[in-house]
């Protein structure tokens, strides 16, 4: 599965955004799929996660009660809302099979990052 991210931009905090991962080659509905995000200077981390069902949402406590994640068939969404500085990012899509769902590791296939940018 080939992976396409996009959506991200500069917005002031407060404000929201909203990402999406569009998949070709393969239906979404095969695979866990999630967010990481980087920030500058700092190591990749793991933002959410859905099931390959879709039916369940993994967060991470930084973004929790902020972020939702959502599929259809072929695309991932990640709905950002009350945007933080601190959520300045490159935020990468992935996508498994099996696996961790915390774990960078588990994941084969990534799509390139897009930049998310909150001023304060």
């Amino acid at each position: 599965v080939q992976l396409q991210a996009y959506g991200g931009g500069l917005v002031q905090a407060g404000g929201s955004l909203k990402l999406s991962c569009a998949a070709s080659g393969h239906s979404f509905r095969a695979y866990s799929s999630a967010w990481f995000r980087r920030a500058p200077g700092k190591e990749r981390e793991f933002v959410a996660a859905l099931d390959s069902s879709g039916g369940t949402a993994y967060y991470a406590d930084s973004v929790k009660g902020r972020f939702t994640m959502s599929r259809d068939k072929n695309t991932a969404y990640l709905v950002l809302n009350s945007l933080k500085p601190e959520d300045t990012a490159v935020y990468y899509c992935a996508a498994q099979r099996s696996g961790s769902y915390w774990r960078q590791e588990s994941y084969g296939y990534w799509g390139r990052g897009t930049q998310v940018t909150v001023s304060s």
